[in-house]
């Protein structure tokens, strides 16, 4: 028996050091503040997130900082079965050495030069996260989506080095993709 329980433990332990993840070229943290909810009045919100990552881009230490959080401020969404969902706002604060390139607060109606007004009118923000640098600067990748379903909007943000140009625009999806 003891030899049973010594070997399960062992199974165990080598599961959770599998799981402990490889690092890539920059640092990431993810932290899940609470779970999907539905309140009293019926209304249904995505947990809160926040990321971190650090990177570097043109010789210089960047870290960016994105924290989702649902906003009673924003209208709400109510798809075609009558649930009601609380749209999110997400805040991208972007530092280069220690000084802001980058604070802006995004809603999806930031989203509006490239997605239909039709699609937006039912959709919520769903996220915002770092992807990879490019020449062009620093790429975001963001989407829009139909709350509780697989239909969404694949969206790229690209911010200049010096955070004073960004451009917004909608990703082409492969048919594999779908």
């Amino acid at each position: 028996m003891k030899k049973l329980i010594y070997g399960l433990l062992l199974l165990m332990a080598v599961a959770v050091s599998a799981c402990g993840g490889k690092k890539g070229s920059s640092d990431n943290k993810s932290t899940l503040a609470t779970m999907d909810s539905v309140d009293a009045q019926g209304l249904q919100r995505m947990q809160t997130s926040k990321s971190e990552t650090d990177f570097k881009f043109k010789g210089k230490d960047y870290h960016s900082f994105v924290s989702r959080t649902p906003d009673e401020n924003l209208p709400h969404v109510t798809n075609e079965m009558g649930d009601t969902y609380v749209d999110n706002k997400i805040v991208l604060h972007l530092t280069c050495d220690n000084k802001t390139v980058l604070n802006k607060t995004f809603t999806k109606n930031d989203f509006s030069s490239v997605v239909d007004a039709d699609f937006l009118s039912k959709s919520i923000l769903e996220g915002i996260v770092y992807d990879k640098t490019t020449p062009q600067g620093i790429v975001y990748a963001a989407s829009v989506c139909y709350p509780q379903t697989d239909l969404y909007m694949p969206l790229s943000i690209t911010i200049t080095a010096d955070g004073k140009k960004m451009s917004i625009q909608k990703v082409d999806m492969l048919e594999e993709d779908i």
